[in-house]
């Protein structure tokens, strides 16, 4: 924390009293610091755009409440963050910006504070009316045309005319407002602007493959439209033609792509072909010729989408390799944890320990296994037998077979006398009088 400010802290600390974690990393990540927000900070705030229990709006809240900033520090990474977070977050964030009537009023921010903010003003007002028109695109056609699935068989390849003639405009006006970034590689002298312009870079490479696969659908259906479309579809392409070369120039800032021409020799066709519609006089022309022309355009332009997409998959390839590393990272770092850990064995002072330290070797009981026919009864018989022997019936008479009489003119077994050691209770002690003769008994039988 050596580079954040005071504010900072103090902001930060507020939040933790509050208990609003959300808050509180939106404050880290918008700090005073001349960097780039941390990866670790974007990554938890995309964490809570997938979490249903997050308040989305409360999120975004927090965003527009840094904006709010006279530094052009912290304004510059907010915008930064909101940009990475409609990228690499839950389409929820997305969709409640594109819900809202106002997102980024900055069009007259202006930082004082020196002639580096003068020169940051300058950008964050076109970054924010980027990120305003992104929202604005999303809300007129549901979906972001950075992440729809491309090829032969894609959104823009697959779309109807009247969709399509509706639909590329919007994807120009949002190009446009990318491009007005307009910055030079002198001006990406710190890391607020270049984290910013690596977002707007990877936003223009997929932005354009799908106005590009536009194009050739509008292309591969324009000898078929009506006289109006025709005309709206050539005003379309004419657009096209002069937003290549900003495209292009965009492009050479981050020097990963030169110039990518664009079949301007199609033009002609195109305007021929809505000429002959509007009963005007033009140069005469064979279908094969017009034919040749256009597989002509839509091959160079299919290839220059290709292109595209190759830079793509290369960014996506990174991104694995990264995250396989962190992930081998992670593992080693666990497995040190774990052999650091010291092992619990039995000592002679723990109260299961052996004595001496002795263990003992006699086989485990099995408490779940079935006892055995043979010993298992016997043994359970002469247990309860030792337990109490006092209470055991006398096994004698039964024995023999041979009733004893008694003094109830009854037959009953004969009385066993216990063996030594068992328990002998002494009734006469507890009763306080001796026990009579046979002969009272019969008495007391007869009164009875």
């Amino acid at each position: 924390m050596s580079g954040q400010s005071i504010t900072d802290r103090i902001t930060a600390a507020q939040h933790s009293v509050t208990g609003s974690a959300v808050s509180k990393t939106v404050c880290k990540a918008t700090t005073h610091e001349i960097m780039g927000p941390k990866k670790k900070h974007l990554d938890y705030l995309i964490h809570c755009t997938n979490e249903m229990n997050v308040n989305i709006p409360q999120l975004a809240d927090s965003l527009f409440e840094r904006t709010t900033s006279t530094s052009w520090v912290v304004v510059f990474k907010s915008l930064i963050a909101t940009h990475h977070l409609m990228v690499y977050g839950n389409e929820r964030f997305v969709q409640y910006l594109a819900s809202r009537n106002t997102l980024f009023n900055l069009s007259n921010f202006l930082d004082k504070s020196g002639l580096q903010g003068y020169d940051m003003s300058t950008f964050i007002r076109r970054y924010s009316r980027y990120l305003n028109e992104k929202a604005v695109s999303y809300r007129q056609v549901a979906f972001d045309f950075t992440k729809v699935k491309r090829g032969v068989d894609g959104v823009m390849r697959t779309m109807n005319t009247e969709k399509l003639l509706k639909t590329i405009p919007i994807i120009q006006n949002q190009m446009d407002a990318l491009l007005d970034f307009n910055v030079n590689a002198n001006e990406l002298t710190n890391g607020v602007i270049n984290a910013g312009f690596m977002l707007l870079f990877k936003d223009s490479i997929r932005l354009f493959a799908a106005y590009n696969e536009g194009i050739i659908n509008l292309l591969e259906k324009y000898f078929d439209m009506k006289k109006t479309q025709c005309k709206e579809g050539l005003d379309i392409y004419k657009k096209f033609l002069t937003r290549m070369t900003r495209i292009s120039e965009f492009l050479k800032v981050a020097e990963v792509i030169s110039s990518l021409p664009a079949p301007s020799s199609l033009l002609e066709a195109l305007e021929q072909h809505l000429a002959s519609l509007e009963g005007k006089k033009v140069k005469d022309s064979t279908a094969a010729s017009r034919a040749s022309t256009l597989s002509n355009a839509v091959s160079s332009l299919a290839s220059t989408g290709m292109s595209f997409t190759k830079v793509d998959e290369r960014e996506k390839q990174a991104a694995l390799e990264e995250e396989q590393a962190r992930l081998k990272a992670l593992k080693e770092q666990r497995l040190k944890e774990l052999s650091k850990r010291p092992s619990f064995a039995t000592t002679d002072t723990s109260p299961v320990s052996t004595t001496g330290g002795a263990i003992s070797t006699a086989p485990a009981i099995d408490l779940f296994s079935t006892p055995s026919c043979s010993n298992g009864a016997l043994k359970m018989e002469s247990d309860l037998f030792d337990i109490q022997q006092t209470f055991n019936p006398s096994m004698q008479a039964s024995s023999t077979g041979l009733p004893v009489a008694t003094a109830w003119a009854g037959y009953s077994t004969a009385t066993q006398a216990p063996p030594p050691g068992a328990l002998q209770v002494d009734f006469e002690s507890v009763f306080g009088a001796k026990a009579t003769g046979a002969n009272n008994m019969e008495s007391d039988g007869e009164v009875l």
